[in-house]
């Protein structure tokens, strides 16, 4: 039989998010669970997969996790989509050496090859990078991709927005053991 808490172990190995959204939770224990999935669920790399995580480990209702979570992970994006070409320019030029090259590794991140596919494909690519939930994807890389490519606003906000939609879906099914009530249906 197959069990939920084997898919948070695979999730885990393939980029530490469950051993990372299970420190933060500890770290922030003293805040209202709520408060703490919405945290996670902002922070790059973790973004929604983490928050969701966070959430189930909490004993969150899945549908109130949803909302915060989702909240969580898109709040930083029209910022990243608006100001993130000018913050990296600056910090590029800045003296303090971590920040150059935090810039150069983004703007690297942002333009290689993941990125390179999404330009190919646009709305579709855009969507599933940050629709998959796998290490190194999600909403804010997809809006960095984005915005250093240049793709309109008019394509990168629908197709990050129905890529949170597929990745909660995912997540969900993962967090909240709804692949153990596939699996024992079927």
């Amino acid at each position: 039989m197959l069990h939920a808490s084997a898919f948070l172990t695979l999730l885990a190995a393939s980029g530490g998010t469950e051993a990372l959204a299970e420190k933060l939770t500890s770290m922030l224990g003293g805040l209202p669970p709520m408060l703490i999935a919405f945290i996670i669920s902002m922070i790059p790399i973790l973004e929604l997969r983490g928050g969701l995580i966070a959430a189930s480990l909490l004993n969150i209702p899945m549908w109130e996790a949803v909302g915060v979570c989702v909240l969580g992970n898109i709040l930083p994006i029209p910022f990243i989509l608006l100001f993130i070409e000018k913050i990296l320019n600056w910090m590029e030029g800045c003296k303090i050496g971590w920040m150059r090259k935090l810039a150069l590794w983004l703007k690297a991140r942002g333009t290689g090859k993941k990125a390179e596919k999404i330009r190919k494909f646009e709305f579709v690519g855009l969507l599933l990078f940050v629709g998959i939930p796998l290490p190194g994807t999600g909403a804010w890389t997809g809006s960095l991709i984005a915005a250093l490519l240049h793709v309109s606003r008019k394509k990168s906000v629908p197709a990050i927005f129905c890529g949170l939609i597929l990745a909660t879906i995912i997540m969900c099914l993962i967090s909240y053991g709804g692949i153990q009530w596939l699996v024992d249906r079927f």
